[in-house]
Formats: structure tokens, C-alpha cells, sequence
């Protein structure tokens, strides 16, 4: 007797019964890394898309930076016609305004990837513009980063509990007074508190970010005077971010208050307290901490007049400074901070939802 060969039906089933191989099936078998790379790669083309735009955005601004400081250098100092056109072309080239427009972005642009390199600053210059910006950073990181992350707390927890608590009278005062302030311009509550307790009361400064008579330094005495010198502005923040977090959480806790686990929570015997903060407000705080990362660069545009108004030495009153002058790369070198940081925030929360919250699914 002779074997007979395997039917091809036999072959094609053993063959689709084979593990999978490649990228596609490595993807298909780690959800988790395939989102991550997705979402990774969609970041890179945001960042490099919002940064093309921003460059040529400022530079097809009007004005020309280098004629502007050369007749300032020119009311104090006595240049030939030679030797000022020498001097405008080295500046040019410097700041990287020689050539055309395209040239000019690819030469930033391998400046700032491969180098981290911005130019120079005009508004201090031969200064590199990044050590300028890291100068100012740590201010603004100070004083909004925490007065940011301190409304968001006070505004879910108490529209969580205005949510909760719907019709008395403590809920009704808390969301009238979120409506009629949660649109209100930081610029504005901060003028509002330099009448009040600056100049009419005279408790706290009203300008710079610490006592100028005390050296900077780790020390107790420098801390108190920062903290005391940045409550006026950080409660300026504070107080129209926290009023819309309420409004907004609000909004979010009361469809969920008529949910059937919530009802089945309560016949159990469970504490209000305990169904608010264990089953309701897991349901509303998802939710707002998407929306947080989005609302940094709202944030960050009024944070730029609060400092320019308190002159405080942030990223803010750099900025201000250097449009004044048309510091391009100063301009630039903000400008890209603020994109980094809100689009890098947007990334890392959206990496870690789907870990807080179990109803998020990474995508195949």
C-alpha cells in the first residue's frame, strides 16, 4: 500500500493555523504598543505641523528686526556705509534672516532638531535666545503649572459636590457665580485684586516676583518673598479656572446622578459620600483630565498679560519684550515651548486614560 499525499484542504487549513509573523501580527497581539506608536506618530506630525506654522507665521511678520537695531546702534555709534552694510549682513546671517524663506526654515529647523539651537536673542543679545527662555521658564512653570493644577483640583471637587447636592442652596450660589465668572479674563480679576489688596489695602506687592533687597537663593527668606510676591497673580489664575471647572464638571455629575448603579449603590446602603466619590465622580473627573491638557494653552495665553501686568520675569513678559523688537527667535523659542508643552500634556494623558479608565479600548 502506498500513503496517499495530504488533501490541499488539509494544507491550507495547517498553513492558516500557523502563527502569524511580521509587524502587523507583533501589533495585533500588543494593543498597548500599537496604540502608543499610533498615537506617538500622530504627536510628531502635531508638533512638526504646529511649528512649520508658527515659523513662517512670525516671519512673514512686517518689520525687519536687524535695520531696526542697526539705526539704534547707528544714534550711538558712527558707521561708514561699508562697514554698516558688513554689520547688517553678519547680523543677518546670525540670526538666520539671510537667503529665502524656505531656506531660512530649513536652516532653523535643523538648528532646533539636531542642536536645540534657536540663534541668538535680540533683546539680549549675543545671548543664546534658549538661555534667555530658560531663564524666564522656571517663573512661569512656578507660577502657572501650580496655580493651573490647584484650580483644577478646587474646581472638580467642588462641582463635583454642587452636582451632587443640585437645587440647594449652596449648588444654585456656586453654579450663578461660575456662570457669570468663568469667562471672565484673568487680566481682569488681576487688576481687580491689585486695587484691593495692593493699593487700597496695601497687604500685599503689586509688582515684581520677589523683594529685590533679599539675594536669590535657596533660603526661607527668598521662598516667602517669591510665594509672597506671586499670590496676587497666581490668585488671578486660581480664581476664573476654578469657577470653570465647576461649571463644567457640574455639567458632567448631573446626567450621571440618574445612572442604575448609582441608584443600586444606594439600596445597597452605601453613604452618599461614599457614592460620590467612589461611583459618580470616577465618571466626571475622565473626562476634565482630557480637557485639562487642552486648556494649558488657553491658560498660557492669559497667563502672558497677567505677567505683563505684575511684571513678573516669566515666559510671558519675555514674550511681550521681544514682539516689541521683533526678537524672531525669542518669539519663536516661546512660542514652541507653549506648543511642546501642550501637545506633550495632551500625549501623556491620553497614553494614561485608557489605564484610569477601563471603558477606553486601545484601537487595533
Amino acid at each position: 500500500m502506498t500513503a496517499e499525499a495530504p488533501s490541499a484542504v488539509a494544507v491550507d487549513k495547517s498553513q492558516d493555523s500557523a502563527p502569524a509573523t511580521g509587524v502587523r501580527a507583533w501589533l495585533s497581539r500588543h494593543p498597548l504598543a500599537a496604540y502608543a506608536i499610533r498615537r506617538f506618530g500622530l504627536y510628531l506630525i502635531e508638533l512638526w505641523g504646529a511649528l512649520t506654522i508658527a515659523f513662517f507665521f512670525f516671519r512673514l511678520m512686517p518689520g525687519d528686526p536687524i535695520q531696526t537695531l542697526i539705526q539704534t546702534l547707528q544714534q550711538n555709534y558712527i558707521y561708514n556705509a561699508q562697514a554698516s552694510a558688513e554689520i547688517i549682513a553678519r547680523y543677518k546671517h546670525e540670526f538666520g534672516l539671510d537667503g529665502n524663506l524656505l531656506t531660512q526654515y530649513v536652516v532653523y529647523m535643523q538648528k532646533l532638531v539636531l542642536h536645540g539651537d534657536l540663534g541668538p536673542s535680540l533683546i539680549n543679545y549675543p545671548t543664546p535666545a534658549q538661555t534667555v527662555i530658560l531663564r524666564a521658564l522656571p517663573w512661569t512653570i512656578g507660577l502657572l503649572g501650580i496655580s493651573a493644577v490647584l484650580a483644577w483640583i478646587l474646581g472638580v471637587v467642588i462641582g463635583a459636590i454642587a452636582g451632587w447636592r443640585r437645587g440647594k442652596l449652596g449648588s444654585a450660589i456656586a453654579t450663578n457665580l461660575s456662570i457669570a465668572l468663568s469667562h471672565v479674563p484673568y487680566f481682569f480679576v488681576a487688576l481687580i485684586l491689585v486695587y484691593i489688596f495692593a493699593y487700597s489695602m496695601g497687604v500685599l506687592p503689586a509688582r515684581s516676583a520677589y523683594d529685590s533687597n533679599i539675594n536669590p537663593g535657596i533660603n526661607l527668606a527668598f521662598i516667602g518673598s517669591v510665594l509672597k510676591y506671586g499670590l496676587l497673580p497666581g490668585l488671578s489664575i486660581v480664581v476664573i479656572g476654578t469657577f470653570s471647572w465647576i461649571l463644567s464638571t457640574r455639567m458632567l455629575m448631573v446626567p450621571v446622578l440618574g445612572e442604575d448603579y448609582l441608584v443600586y449603590a444606594e439600596a445597597k446602603g452605601l453613604k452618599g459620600w461614599r457614592i460620590l466619590t467612589r461611583y459618580a465622580l470616577r465618571n466626571c473627573y475622565l473626562p476634565q483630565i482630557t480637557a485639562f491638557g487642552i486648556s494649558l494653552g488657553f491658560i498660557f495665553n492669559g497667563n502672558v498679560l497677567v505677567e505683563q501686568l505684575f511684571n513678573y520675569p516669566g515666559l510671558g513678559t519675555t514674550l511681550v519684550t521681544a514682539i516689541q523688537q521683533l526678537d524672531f527667535n525669542t518669539i519663536l523659542g516661546v512660542t514652541d515651548i507653549a506648543i511642546f508643552s501642550v501637545l506633550t500634556a495632551v500625549l501623556l494623558l491620553d497614553l494614561l486614560l485608557p489605564l484610569l479608565d477601563p471603558r477606553v479600548k486601545y484601537w487595533k
